[in-house]
């Protein structure tokens, strides 16, 4: 029994930790929760490179979404708010950065990568059958002569 009850108050003092890292914040209303869950959503943490700030737990992301609350507040569009951290952070920060001309690149690149592979198979193939000879071209009568007899020939089988 002393041991339920050591694991239960350890468990409640381990779980403070866990609640304290939770956001807290009181909306005006479901809209207004809804664009919060949306923005933080789409923007990613720049220190942890692949996660949303909603899930990362990094102090820079707990700040992004004091910041987003912060402006949501003032009556900022969902655009403003994103232009605002592209302006601090780059577009690192969107997931699906515009199309501009830094992030052309990004957009473009594995198609043109994939088309540029393909050009590439198309020229080797191409020169290969232009470069390999008929089967049998080369050879003489003679020896044309020779090599069907020998491939009439029964082989011995071991």
């Amino acid at each position: 029994m002393k041991r339920w009850l050591s694991a239960a108050v350890l468990g409640m003092f381990l779980s403070g930790g866990v609640q304290a890292a939770i956001d807290t914040y009181q909306f005006r209303d479901q809209a207004e929760r809804d664009r919060y869950q949306q923005l933080t959503k789409e923007l990613r943490c720049p220190k942890c490179q692949n996660q949303d700030i909603a899930d990362s737990n990094a102090p820079i992301a707990a700040d992004l979404r004091r910041e987003i609350f912060r402006m949501l507040g003032e009556g900022r569009s969902n655009q403003q708010i994103v232009d605002f951290m592209v302006d601090r952070y780059g577009d690192f920060v969107r997931y699906k950065p515009a199309l501009n001309a830094r992030t052309w690149l990004l957009w473009f690149g594995p198609g043109l990568l994939l088309v540029g592979g393909f050009a590439v198979l198309a020229v080797i193939v191409r020169r290969r059958r232009v470069s390999a000879p008929a089967a049998g071209a080369d050879l003489s009568p003679a020896e044309r002569a020779r090599l069907a007899t020998l491939l009439e020939k029964d082989l011995p089988h071991d």
